[in-house]
């Protein structure tokens, strides 16, 4: 279930529709989310410590204090 503060750690969410979805401090650490469409998602504060998003769509998504180590964004669109 997608909801504020899950934890999807190492979840392959590769290609899904997440727009609009409140991630807020979601543990997102090594989550593929290669090609997800996160527009407009809240990010913030949410773990994406390594977490793939090559070509993820960003725009609008608000990624305050989210923790962005080691995250893979080639391609993303912000």
């Amino acid at each position: 279930l997608i909801q504020p503060g899950v934890d999807l750690t190492n979840q392959n969410l590769a290609g899904f529709n997440l727009k609009g979805a409140d991630l807020s401090q979601a543990n997102l650490c090594r989550a593929d989310l290669e090609e997800a469409n996160l527009s407009e998602a809240d990010l913030s504060g949410t773990d994406l410590i390594g977490a793939n998003l090559k070509g993820a769509y960003l725009a609008g998504a608000k990624l305050e204090g989210a923790e962005l180590t080691g995250v893979k964004l080639t391609n993303a669109n912000l």
